[in-house]
């Protein structure tokens, strides 16, 4: 019996450390993929960076003045002014829309007594 448990217990271990060794790569790979991600996450956040840059100099208000200004003759574009604004009142605002009772009910109850000044 005891060769038995001896042999069962070595490939026991061999088993482990073929799990073991298997389990070693397998948390190397996973590691080196989480780096490759968070390299480009981090070339993706710098290239994002570099976007807004260029957003905010390509909407300088001067030069956009100066592109209406230029293109004036097929664009048309003026600058706002405040009367092309309207008020709150002239919004059309839809009326609610109530739900329609067919058979009213008649809400008897009583009535709450007046307080009495003590």
């Amino acid at each position: 019996m005891r060769p038995v448990l001896y042999v069962l217990t070595f490939l026991a271990v061999i088993a482990l450390g073929f799990w073991a060794y298997r389990e070693n790569y397998a948390t190397q790979a996973a590691l080196k993929n989480v780096e490759g991600l968070q390299r480009q996450i981090a070339d993706l956040r710098e290239t994002l960076s570099v976007q807004r840059a260029e957003w905010a100099y390509l909407n300088r208000p001067d030069r956009l003045r100066e592109l209406a200004t230029i293109n004036f003759d097929r664009l048309g574009l003026l600058p706002m002014l405040p009367g092309q604004f309207g008020t709150p009142s002239q919004i059309a605002y839809p009326a609610p829309d109530l739900p329609q009772i067919d058979m009213p009910v008649d809400i008897q109850g009583i009535q709450p007594q007046p307080e009495s000044d003590l």
